[in-house]
């Protein structure tokens, strides 16, 4: 375990109550003391929203207390040659209430969301994550199995608890081993105040990369060294889209003439990042993952796995029908599909239901991976610059290693030295439960121990493939990284020096909950210690996770038990580990993801 001293002291939030709890459980204690008004928010005027909560709201420090309980019933449930959305057999798939996309959590900001998961597989355990939720003195309810719990064994239960906190649109999808690709998947959408007006609201938008195989048969194809992941069959539209061979049908989105209208885009892919474009029509961001940005207009957009934009845009072309396009970049180190040219139809009302559209619509610049990171969030945050110095204890390098396992060549991708290897019977807050604060090097566990202050990483990518890096329990502050290349493989690394400091911006740079790693390249980034916690930070490429791209940031270890409900963990635990000691599979990867 290695201890990681944060800098630079900054003024103390608010006392916080305990994690969400009971149905009664007094929840207003950290904001929300006012209870919800009628809306004020409006077509336009959707800056506020209701009395005393408005866009410039932070909402880290204050949100409302509505008292009312969004309750959700998923059940997990698998199924071989399961008919896909573009009408051809997926070998296998897990599925929540039977359908991909899972349903949709929707709820208004200070809403209180109950999630039941019911896990009705044949044989795999699994725990739901709700990305970009920060989960707010309630770690245990992150979905993490390996380091917040232990999987859901077959036969089980377990409810997750939690506030909205936050408001925007996200997903929610299986931490446990395979099932990702598997399709345990769906849509978050929190309804709250907006930075621009918007009259139709189109609701969320998943992209995603789809895979015919079932995803242990995939895992087990990348074993052999290099290990290169495999191209995706296609790429849904809301869990729908043409097929190779012909069949299928596009997924058509509804628009009013002369209207304007918002959609939250979602990539939920398992490997792939893509950039998204309407043809005859320009994007306004308002908002990147959970955070509200000062709104800035595009052409197209760039998606790494995990991100969310949610955009504005008028509806004032001609009525007919468009293409939504997604294109790759052109180097193939962001994914390869077998699809020629994914794409979705908007459709204008009056338009014909069933013509295709007439203009392809001009290629965007390629993306060469890289995301947008120079937009403002509405809300201002800032790191004291003189604080931050680059060092060997606040380094993360990124490296690829083949090492032999049970006589069988493996690919590991390791942080400073170290691939993440989880056990699912005793995740790192049942070390904490007991008091043991002895992690074994392979949970690659760095610890942040200061209350409330900046702390600063520097991450360093040693290879030529960019990663699209998630924090749970945090936004993150993006101070600075090295410039996209077209051919990463072609240079040696990159290492952050003195000479990048000037590049590196303090006063309210972008911020969001994922980010790209360029290909031999370097990142920094800053949260503050707010939130203790064991919290996980990955690569949401599902593969590296799968090889051990992770660590965990064990924050505030002091304060963990005091916000913490621990022993909430240990019904759960304890059915797991009686299923598994007489499950028919045992552990192959990481634990966390493929």
């Amino acid at each position: 375990m290695r201890i990681i001293s944060c800098l630079s002291i900054i003024g103390l939030v608010a006392a916080v109550p305990s994690s969400i709890l009971p149905k009664d459980a007094d929840l207003s204690s950290r904001g929300g003391l006012a209870k919800r008004a009628p809306t004020c928010n409006t077509p336009t005027n959707r800056a506020c929203w209701t009395s005393g909560f408005d866009i410039n709201t932070d909402y880290e420090e204050n949100f409302p207390a509505t008292g009312v309980v969004r309750n959700y019933n998923f059940v997990l449930t698998e199924h071989d040659n399961w008919v896909s959305g573009d009408g051809l057999l997926k070998k296998k798939a897990m599925l929540v209430n039977g359908q991909f996309p899972g349903p949709t959590i929707r709820a208004d900001w200070g809403d209180t969301i109950r999630v039941t998961v019911t896990n009705n597989l044949l044989v795999n355990g699994s725990s739901i994550h709700y990305h970009g939720l920060r989960q707010f003195q309630n770690n245990v309810n992150d979905g993490a199995n390996g380091i917040t719990e232990c999987p859901i064994p077959p036969g089980a239960s377990k409810v997750y608890t939690f506030r909205a906190e936050q408001y925007g649109s996200s997903w929610y999808h299986s931490h446990f081993s395979s099932q990702y690709a598997n399709g345990i998947v769906g849509a978050i959408q929190i309804d709250g105040p907006a930075s621009l007006p918007y009259d139709e609201d189109l609701g969320v938008f998943p992209i995603t990369d789809w895979y015919y195989g079932a995803a242990d048969e995939i895992q087990h194809s990348l074993i052999p060294p290099p290990g290169a992941a495999p191209a995706s069959q296609n790429v849904l539209f809301n869990g729908t889209h043409v097929n190779a061979q012909g069949g299928g049908s596009y997924y058509r989105v509804q628009l009013k003439p002369n209207k304007r209208h918002r959609l939250r885009i979602i990539n939920t892919s398992v490997d792939h990042t893509f950039t998204v474009s309407l043809v005859d029509h320009q994007f306004t961001v308002i908002q990147a993952d959970f955070v509200p940005v000062n709104a800035f207009t595009a052409s197209s957009l760039f998606l790494a796995v995990g991100q969310r934009y949610d955009v504005v845009f008028e509806a004032n072309a001609s009525v007919g029908n468009y293409w939504f396009n997604v294109t790759l970049a052109a180097s193939g180190l962001c994914g390869v599909t077998e699809i020629p040219f994914p794409a979705a139809i908007f459709q204008y009302e009056g338009a014909n239901s069933t013509a295709l559209p007439t203009v392809t619509g001009t290629a965007p610049p390629d993306s060469l991976c890289e995301d947008k990171t120079d937009f403002t969030p509405v809300v201002t945050r800032a790191a004291p610059a003189a604080s931050f110095t680059a060092t060997a204890a606040n380094d993360l390098d990124v490296n690829l290693a083949v090492q032999t396992w049970e006589g069988q060549q493996r690919v590991y991708w390791k942080v400073q030295g170290q691939d993440m290897n989880i056990t699912w019977d005793e995740p790192t807050l049942e070390y904490l439960a007991k008091g043991d604060t002895n992690f074994p090097d392979r949970y690659n566990v760095f610890e942040v121990p200061q209350v409330n202050e900046w702390s600063f990483w520097v991450i360093e990518n040693l290879l030529g493939l960019p990663h699209p890096m998630h924090l749970h329990g945090h936004d993150f502050l993006i101070l600075g990284r090295s410039p996209a290349v077209a051919d990463p493989f072609s240079i040696t690394p990159r290492r952050f020096s003195t000479s990048d400091l000037a590049s590196l911006e303090f006063t309210n740079p972008t911020r969001r909950d994922t980010t790209m790693l360029p290909g031999n390249g370097w990142l920094v980034v800053a949260f503050r210690s707010d939130n203790p916690g064991a919290w996980l930070f990955h690569c949401h490429i599902a593969w590296h996770v799968s090889q051990g791209l992770s660590i965990q940031f064990v924050e505030r270890i002091q304060d963990i038990p005091q916000t913490v409900p621990l022993n909430s963990i240990e019904p759960i635990c304890s059915q797991w580990t009686t299923y598994y000691n007489s499950s028919p599979f045992k552990q192959f990867d990481s634990g966390l993801r493929i």
